[in-house]
């Protein structure tokens, strides 16, 4: 459970604090710094590198435990982007997989006493879901050019019906980087934050507090089902994403 230091409020722990201040005072945010945010995202892409290169550097014929666990996290995307893109998604492989793995480590590292989790900031999940947003979008118009608007009116509505549907396709296409950022960030703040509810109760209780104590332990392990499900259903829904600007309707 990410913890923000001690405080009263159980969402004291998202609040971003500076670690080397440029333009702050008194451990404020500048309009340039550092803060455990940005720590927890360096950490998670250490890890990761980690991860990978020390899973990868030998490559051996029977896998050791490390290699296995890095061949099972690259066929879970590969077979993921096969499913839904089929064999013109795989050059897109690279991107899918960071995306995964980032959001996985960040949310796997927020579960650790006193850390941070920076998917829990709508910010960071925007920043994520615009970035697919955006990108799927370009590559939509340069396959298809001016043919990519057809996606905006569902294949075999009447003509009739088209002032009503392309208002309302439009609007949906344009909810979809906000959809996906906040179904990310609501999960783990949520989360964190009955944790961090239901844990406050467990030194108040006394002898009885092994009650909140026994829920905490259930509820982070539901916690770490959904750090997972949670990259997963970001991962996906970027396939299909990519699957839907590839080949439109």
């Amino acid at each position: 459970m990410a913890e923000g230091g001690g405080g009263h409020s159980p969402l004291e722990q998202f609040e971003i604090k500076s670690i080397f201040p440029a333009g702050g005072h008194g451990g404020e945010v500048g309009t340039f710094a550092f803060t455990n945010s940005s720590l927890m995202m360096v950490a998670a892409l250490v890890l990761i590198s980690a991860f990978l290169i020390l899973g990868m550097r030998r490559g051996a014929l029977v896998p050791g435990r490390m290699q296995s666990l890095a061949e099972m996290s690259y066929e879970f995307i590969a077979g993921l982007i096969s499913d839904t893109v089929g064999a013109e998604g795989r050059r897109y492989f690279p991107i899918i997989f960071t995306l995964f793995m980032f959001i996985l480590f960040g949310n796997l590292l927020g579960m650790l006493p006193y850390s941070f989790t920076f998917t829990s900031h709508i910010i960071v999940t925007f920043a994520l879901a615009a970035m697919v947003f955006i990108g799927v979008t370009v590559l939509a118009i340069a396959k298809h050019g001016m043919h990519f608007f057809s996606f905006f009116v569902p294949p075999g509505a009447p003509l009739a019906m088209w002032p009503l549907l392309i208002p309302i396709e439009v609007i949906s296409y344009l909810s979809r980087p906000i959809s996906l950022s906040v179904r990310l960030f609501a999960n783990m703040l949520a989360g964190h934050t009955l944790l961090k509810v239901i844990a406050g109760f467990i030194g108040v209780l006394g002898v009885f507090g092994i009650l909140p104590f026994a829920l905490v332990v259930a509820l982070t392990g539901l916690e770490i089902l959904i750090a997972f499900l949670q990259a997963y259903v970001f991962a996906i829904l970027t396939c299909l994403y990519i699957n839907d600007a590839l080949h439109l309707h």
